[in-house]
């Protein structure tokens, strides 16, 4: 049974989904992540307390909230960082349980991950590294001179010194050249969702303006985007549909973007 739109809702099966295709009827948006009464502990420490969390195709949401509440934990969790034990509860990424598979095997599922403090990789070029990582996504061989001017469109882009495409990836690279590094390799991996993990932490204005326009750039009706920050700047150019404040390993309150203006007047002195 699928849900599907057109003028008003309606439920169709079998041999009508079919016949409603070729009629041009729309699918209306699914569900791509569930997280589902999430438990995680790390070094025997509870962290978090029972998430809850429905993202949908189309949509971006964020989770903010202090230090410490579990913010980058949800985002381990749902890669099944080894270092972080789940206790109890589920993953369902695109209708399928990931809740134990690995994390290459959940990134080769479409999910990407950019990281707070992005690693440096000596010998290894940005373009052999983007190349080795779309191969190993997409299970195809790329084709290397379609693949760099594709590369350079997006740097020209991201305000990006081409130059950096031959350099060792992330080494001597300044914060925020990594930060955008990291959103270069979202655009070019194309997952169906993008986790970004305190990207805009520690980024000037600018580059802030940047990252929001990659996010922009990658984001369309058919994938997702979890940001997850304690600043509001990187928010300011984006339309967010749901923002969450995570306190003490709890989800406790789900609003608009409003409420991530609320949280940058207010503080999180009333949730805690």
């Amino acid at each position: 049974m699928i849900l599907i739109k057109k003028n008003a809702d309606v439920v169709l099966e079998g041999q009508q989904i079919e016949n409603n295709k070729k009629e041009g009827i729309e699918k209306m948006s699914d569900k791509l992540l569930e997280i589902k009464d999430l438990y995680v502990k790390a070094e025997d420490k509870e962290i978090l307390k029972g998430i809850n969390l429905n993202i949908n195709e189309g949509e971006i949401h964020v989770i903010m909230g202090p230090n410490g509440s579990g913010k980058t934990t949800t985002a381990n969790a749902i890669l099944n960082n080894p270092s972080y034990h789940k206790a109890n509860g589920k993953i369902i990424f695109d209708g399928e349980d990931i809740t134990n598979l690995k994390t290459d095997e959940i990134a080769r599922k479409g999910i990407f991950m950019s990281f707070q403090l992005p690693e440096e990789i000596p010998g290894v070029s940005v373009t052999n590294f983007l190349k080795y990582a779309k191969n190993k996504v997409s299970g195809k061989p790329v084709k290397i001179f379609e693949f760099k001017d594709e590369l350079k469109r997006y740097m020209e882009e991201l305000n990006m010194n081409s130059e950096n495409m031959e350099r060792s990836l992330n080494v001597g690279f300044s914060g925020g050249e990594k930060k955008k590094n990291e959103i270069l390799q979202m655009l070019v991996l194309n997952p169906k969702l993008a986790i970004l993990d305190e990207t805009d932490s520690g980024l000037d204005v600018d580059a802030i303006k940047t990252v929001s326009k990659g996010i922009k750039m990658f984001k369309n009706d058919n994938n997702a985007v979890l940001i997850i920050t304690h600043n509001t700047k990187i928010l300011q150019s984006l339309k967010v549909d749901y923002v969450h404040v995570l306190v003490d390993g709890k989800i406790v309150k789900t609003g608009s973007q409003e409420l991530a203006r609320e949280i940058e007047d207010n503080g999180y002195s009333s949730y805690i």
